[in-house]
């Protein structure tokens, strides 16, 4: 694969975690990451949720509420989650502390909100390399179907972008027409593009509503 990949979503649990899967079984060059200040699980209400640091490792999590409520976290589907996770790496990273990591070539994210704390993160950074980076949002909501939805379509717009000659001059160009209904028609998102250069944004561009 010639580009590094960086997925993102808030807590780098179920979204990022369930692309940075598909991407690393299928061979690619992957990272993932939240942007939240903090990891939150669902707990037994909504005002009981399970809130960890960043870099707390994903086997803590999976035995603690394991022997909270095993019966509860496995019926919601957040054990085998965090089973999952735990095969792909040792915990989740925060996307603001992942400079030590290197420059990424495009980043996705799953949320808005996800996108836009990317976007001011990079604005905010010490250009070193002056090296473009594409950043992608696709909105996922934030749930166990939808996100294995949503990294299928990740993984085939990664393959996209891999298989274009100049991805940076024509990126309203490969994301084929059906991919772009597929992901209007099934997810009711948004797909959302910005190139940053030189630290700066020189491209912005709504490929799906």
């Amino acid at each position: 694969m010639r580009s590094r990949y960086a997925m993102v979503c808030s807590s780098n649990q179920n979204r990022s975690m369930e692309a940075h899967a598909l991407l690393k079984r299928e061979g690619f060059d992957v990272s993932s990451y939240g942007t939240g200040s903090h990891v939150k699980l669902p707990g037994p209400s909504l005002r009981e949720p399970n809130v960890y640091d960043f870099g707390t490792p994903y086997k803590h999590m999976f035995d603690e509420l394991r022997r909270k409520d095993p019966d509860l976290y496995k019926r919601n589907g957040i054990l085998p989650m965090l089973k999952r996770n735990m095969s792909v790496k040792l915990a989740p990273q925060r996307w603001q502390d992942n400079s030590p990591d290197g420059p990424f070539d495009v980043v996705i994210t799953f949320e808005e909100k996800v996108f836009d704390m990317v976007l001011e993160d990079l604005n905010n950074r010490d250009q070193i390399l002056m090296k473009t980076v594409l950043v992608i949002n696709l909105e996922v909501k934030d749930n166990h179907e939808e996100a294995a939805t949503g990294a299928q379509l990740a993984l085939d717009l990664c393959r996209e972008i891999e298989a274009a000659e100049s991805w940076e001059e024509s990126i309203d160009e490969i994301v084929p027409r059906q991919l772009l209904g597929l992901m209007s028609s099934v997810l009711d998102s948004s797909l959302v593009a910005t190139l940053y250069q030189r630290g700066k944004e020189i491209l912005s561009r709504t490929l799906c509503n």
